[in-house]
């Protein structure tokens, strides 16, 4: 089966008010259990606000390190999964599903194949 990373994109700023985040949680857990029990997990996990980023980059030979997200949109990564699926269908279903959970877009990629050794 390939592997699919499932990204969610979300506007960081307010919460939501605490008895709808604390639905989020509780829909993104159940569809966490699903792809358990389907065999779909690999991993997956939510990310802490963008400012708490640090970007590690080599500028003349040495290791620059600096605050902050390395891209300054207004939309970051909140949070993702990784998935085996059969195809991209598949994928989707599951992403269709984790965007419903989640409150947020989704985006579906397929890792790289590995070279043969």
């Amino acid at each position: 089966m390939k592997q699919y990373m499932l990204s969610v994109h979300d506007t960081y700023g307010e919460l939501p008010p605490p008895e709808i985040l604390e639905k989020m949680y509780a829909d993104v857990d159940k569809v966490n259990q699903e792809m358990q029990a389907a065999g779909a997990w690999v991993f997956g996990g939510g990310l802490t606000d963008p400012s708490d980023a640090t970007v590690v980059r080599v500028e003349g030979g040495r290791p620059l390190t600096t605050d902050g997200p390395y891209v300054e949109t207004k939309e970051q990564l909140g949070g993702f999964w990784v998935i085996k699926a059969a195809n991209l269908d598949e994928a989707l279903a599951w992403a269709e599903k984790a965007t419903a959970a989640c409150r947020a877009p989704v985006e579906v990629r397929p890792f790289q194949d590995e070279p043969d050794s």
